[in-house]
């Protein structure tokens, strides 16, 4: 019983380890400075609600979809349509390695989601934005944060 009671909590740490959590305030931070507040008319509370709704604001996400595909990191990006991911077809629109999407410096996904949001549809191509936080009050997602 303590043999399994054990093993339960060494599979519990190794999976919170594996998962790459970044704070919300820090991730405004980010977006603030990577110019995303504004950017095709979308406000830090839009980004910072879509990494919620797509990730939890888990840099490392990794999700299989049921044609195959994968959508990778804390904006989820599909590997279809977006990046490479060497699995299977890829039109690679963001000319990114899907491996480059989960960086901690979120720097390629952010490239590749500024092309996302430039192209038609903008963050309407994200359907958890869609459903969550499109036309929804968002201010909040801002509260406590200090950007300075």
């Amino acid at each position: 019983m303590t043999r399994v009671l054990f093993m339960s909590l060494v599979s519990f740490l190794i999976a919170i380890n594996q998962a790459s959590l970044i704070n919300r305030c820090d991730l405004a931070r980010v977006l603030r400075k990577e110019d995303l507040d504004g950017f095709e008319g979308y406000s830090l509370n839009d980004w910072l609600c879509l990494a919620f709704v797509e990730s939890r604001f888990n840099i490392s996400k990794v999700n299989e979809n049921a044609d195959g595909s994968f959508d990778y990191g804390i904006f989820q990006i599909n590997s279809h349509y977006w990046c490479n991911d060497y699995r299977s077809h890829s039109e690679n629109i963001c000319h990114a390695d899907c491996q480059d999407i989960l960086s901690p410096n979120l720097l390629s996904a952010i490239s590749c989601a500024k092309r996302i949001v430039s192209g038609a549809g903008g963050m309407k191509n994200w359907v958890a934005w869609r459903l969550h936080c499109a036309g929804r009050p968002l201010s909040y997602w801002m509260t406590g944060c200090f950007l300075g």
